[in-house]
């Protein structure tokens, strides 16, 4: 109760919290919130490139459907990456940094030197290359994004275990004769979870602005999804005069990723006294 009161303190913690969960609920209900939801996939040439209206009020593309229900169809397709990606992240990461934290010797030097390999190359170049490999397509996208954000988790799970490890209840459950397993996954971790959860938090809105980067150089999404990236890409050859074919979908990608760094940020400043913000 008493994070939860410093973290309604925290102005810019809530906005992000806020803004979060309207995008959860815009996903959620697209199909129902979408006034043409249909146009994720029709087109109406008749009506290409028309201008902000009551009708349309992020105007249309350059195929005739409205930008506003695409942009609304997109926060699924937005969020669902961010979860899939982080969560496989995750479920790689934090293991290989529980086992080389706890462990010693080349099982740890081995994991940590193709830790530092990964996080030796830009993630964005190296999801490029792998999703260039792969194919361009949002699931394929979606590998390349979790097989490049990995050790991001891995790093941090395996400086926390490093430090948790000479604790006096770490080496009272090693008097007691505690399996390995169960001293890394029951005590440790649960120890080690809040610079998690503010790594997963941030890295959503991280994933999902990479995920945009991959669908504007076309190695993402593919039309006629109502993906974000994608639309700004497809937008370009229309500018300066159809500016809401690609200001809308830039805006949104803008707010996601605003909301999610703030939330993480205040998330930071309450579970993770020592990485407080200086005020």
């Amino acid at each position: 109760m008493l994070v939860f009161r410093k973290f309604l303190r925290d102005v810019s913690a809530v906005i992000g919290l806020v803004i979060v969960l309207l995008t959860a609920v815009v996903a959620l209900f697209a199909p129902w919130l979408a006034p043409k939801p249909l146009d994720a996939h029709e087109s109406h040439p008749l009506l290409r490139l028309k201008p902000p209206s009551a009708e349309a009020p992020f105007g249309t593309d350059n195929l005739g459907r409205d930008v506003f229900s695409r942009v609304i169809l997109g926060s699924r397709a937005a969020l669902t990456v961010a979860v899939l990606v982080v969560s496989g992240a995750m479920l790689i990461g934090v293991p290989l940094g529980l086992v080389a934290g706890y462990r010693s010797g080349w099982v740890s030097e081995t994991l940590m030197r193709i830790t530092d390999v990964f996080l030796a190359v830009p993630q964005l170049i190296l999801a490029l290359a792998l999703a260039q490999l792969l194919g361009p397509s949002l699931k394929n996208a979606m590998v390349a994004l979790t097989l490049t954000y990995w050790p991001f988790f891995a790093r941090i799970v395996y400086a926390e275990t490093r430090r948790l490890k000479t604790s006096v209840f770490v080496e009272a459950l090693q008097g007691l004769n505690a399996s390995s397993f169960r001293i890394m996954f029951a005590h440790i971790l649960p120890n080690a979870a809040p610079p998690i959860i503010v790594r997963a938090t941030i890295g959503m809105g991280f994933t999902i602005l990479t995920a945009a980067v991959l669908g504007f150089l076309g190695m993402g999404a593919t039309p006629p999804d109502p993906e974000w990236g994608l639309a700004v890409s497809e937008s370009r050859q229309y500018l300066p005069d159809a500016w809401w074919f690609a200001t809308f979908p830039g805006l949104a990608i803008f707010l996601v990723v605003f909301g999610f760094n703030l939330l993480g940020d205040g998330l930071r400043d309450v579970i993770d006294p020592r990485l407080r913000r200086s005020r």
